[in-house]
């Protein structure tokens, strides 16, 4: 009911016979409902039918594996229902529901059978049916409990998406973090049910009423029933949260993050954690030692909270940075030609006096500043920062630095555009260990998207051939590549086979007469709007191992340049005639390395659409 009035908008309308069967027929939320309500039907009427007959193992197990049809089927409600919906992608979360189910059902049986009073007075201390219970389903709840948390972390990961700071900045992420609170609360009691009471209640000589183990086991396991009572409402509101990567963070509540990659090559960083990691360890063995020895429990907890206090103000201070509002701010923006190209003016403009034409620091003015700048072209400069942080340093400048603020110079969208275009340069270099031959199952490089108009006024984006074609991106200039322009149109049909588009894109604006000669009997398409911009992005992936390209103002493009790029939009293979030499002139050569694409079948993300 509460996901048709998210969903209709209208309360009044509830009960209308044609929203409840538009709601089950055109929504999917409503035809998982359907199959969820039809799986719960059939498992009361298993259970109905199977009451009267004479009890056996399987029916057991048919009742059991009945009962998890209608939680998989919740699972598909969802946020896996964000994602492709195939085996891999909804295993985890199938699973950790069903897990859950088993660990929350089994706990009101437990109980039960803990208020039930063991009559028989004579039976053997440590062999009464009643402990040997309760012994089983302890065994059984440690590894259901610890698959719980695995496929939790696995589901987590996924929802996060890279995302780990909204866990302290999100509605979901705030949630998440008290689940995890109840749930460490709950480990802690089962541990202790199973390392004291279980055993006391072994050992019991008295009374069932005045049995230390029961009265002990009955008062902790009903704390932990209400806390996963709990924890199964937490649960419930987290799933109808809107999940962290289509969360945003406007505005990063803390003065400070963790980041790996800006400080680990820091001095005395790498000793300081591992050091604090050895600690945490520690803790970790000193509760198992603690429950072999008996420890009381206030010593059980207390040594382990205290050196797990020490090991994380050890370990965690070397890995924080300075953070700003904006750190954790997603790019309005997309990462696309269009936007790189105003970056680049924006940069001429603005920041080569002292970052110099490449963005190495080395600006004209960089000898007069009283800070060093950073390289972001070769230096890993981009990846240790967010654009949030980029956008913060253009905005309003860097405290204790010659760096000014921009932000009552340059519009916001400005400003994003010139985030993408530093992301571009640091990309761009990352490009140089691309060569005319494929790595086999290997993708790295993002490539900036764009949309076109073609000679023929068709339009498409990039993104437009994801999960489709294969594309060879051609940047040419006329009349130099004439003669491989007619070498390609001969091959087109080869090409076409093979199921890869090409795009020819020139690298300077062509006359009328000329876009007609070379468009003439052309198989594929010339880009006429949207040409300069996507060149000029792409000619940032120019460098190789063997020409970096890194002295100087950096504007001597080639002249003609190919790309190929996998139907997961990745950038894999490149070829420079100027540089490569032969390389793909054999067409052949260049067949062959999209026969390889064509043989795989990586799964793999597509690229984002905005820079992280």
């Amino acid at each position: 009911m509460a996901s048709l009035v998210q969903i209709t908008g209208n309360v009044s309308n509830l009960w209308q016979q044609d929203i409840w069967l538009g709601f089950i027929s055109d929504t999917r939320v409503g035809q998982i409902w359907s199959w969820r309500t039809l799986f719960a039907v059939l498992l009361l009427l298993i259970i109905v039918f199977l009451r009267k007959s004479p009890k056996a193992r399987w029916q057991n197990i048919l009742i059991a594996f009945t009962a998890t049809l209608p939680l998989i089927a919740g699972s598909l409600a969802s946020h896996a229902a964000a994602e492709e919906l195939s085996v891999l992608t909804v295993l985890p979360y199938a699973l950790h529901i069903i897990l859950a189910g088993i660990w929350f059902g089994a706990l009101p049986a437990f109980l039960l059978l803990i208020y039930e009073n063991n009559k028989n007075t004579k039976a053997k201390r440590g062999n009464a049916p009643e402990y040997k219970t309760l012994m089983r389903f302890s065994s059984i709840a440690l590894p259901v409990m610890l698959l719980i948390i695995l496929t939790g972390i696995t589901v987590a990961d996924r929802i996060f998406d890279g995302y780990y700071a909204a866990l302290v900045a999100t509605p979901y992420g705030w949630l998440l973090s008290i689940k995890i609170l109840i749930l460490s609360i709950i480990l802690l009691i089962a541990a202790r049910v199973r390392a004291h009471w279980l055993p006391l209640l072994a050992n019991d000589s008295q009374p069932d009423n005045a049995s230390p183990g029961r009265t002990g086991i009955r008062k902790w396991v009903r704390i932990e029933f209400v806390l996963a009572l709990l924890l199964l409402f937490l649960a419930t509101v987290t799933a109808n949260t809107t999940p962290v990567k289509h969360a945003l963070i406007e505005n990063w509540p803390f003065p400070f993050r963790f980041s790996i990659l800006a400080t680990w090559d820091k001095p005395n960083v790498a000793v300081q954690v591992w050091i604090g990691v050895s600690i945490l360890i520690l803790a970790a063995g000193v509760i198992q030692l603690g429950q072999l020895r008996n420890w009381g429990f206030k010593r059980l907890i207390g040594i382990p909270a205290l050196l797990l206090a020490s090991g994380l103000a050890i370990a965690l201070p070397p890995l924080t940075i300075q953070a700003y509002p904006e750190t954790y701010r997603r790019p309005p923006v997309p990462f696309d030609a269009m936007s790189i190209a105003n970056g680049a003016a924006l940069f001429n403009q603005h920041c080569v006096e002292c970052h110099g034409h490449q963005g190495m620091g080395n600006g004209i003015k960089s000898r007069t500043l009283s800070t060093k700048l950073p390289d972001l072209l070769t230096e890993p400069h981009t990846s240790e920062h967010t654009p949030g942080d980029f956008y913060n340093w253009i905005s309003y400048g860097m405290v204790n630095t010659d760096m000014p603020g921009y932000a009552e110079k340059i519009s916001e969208e400005d400003r994003w555009d010139l985030v993408n275009y530093v992301h571009a340069l640091s990309r761009g270099y990352q490009a140089r260990i691309l060569t005319p031959e494929i790595i086999p199952n290997k993708a790295y490089i993002k490539p900036p998207l764009f949309s076109y108009t073609e000679n023929n006024n068709n339009s498409g984006t990039l993104q437009d051939f994801r999960g489709n074609k294969s594309i060879l991106l051609v940047i040419f200039s006329w009349p130099q590549s004439q003669d491989r322009i007619e070498q390609l149109k001969q091959a087109y049909d080869r090409f076409s086979e093979q199921n890869i588009a090409v795009l020819a894109v020139p690298a300077n604006e062509l006359a009328a007469a000329e876009l007609t000669q070379i468009a003439a009997e052309l198989p594929f398409p010339v880009v006429t709007q949207g040409a300069a911009e996507i060149a000029a992005s792409y000619a940032l992936s120019r460098r190789t191992l063997t020409h970096p390209d890194i002295i100087g103002r950096g504007k001597n493009h080639p002249s003609h340049m190919e790309f190929l790029i996998d139907r997961n939009g990745y950038m894999r293979a490149r070829w420079i005639p100027s540089i490569d030499q032969t390389g793909w002139s054999d067409i052949d050569k260049l067949y062959q390395q999209i026969s390889l694409l064509n043989r795989e079948n990586m799964k793999i993300a597509y690229p984002e659409d905005f820079v992280r």
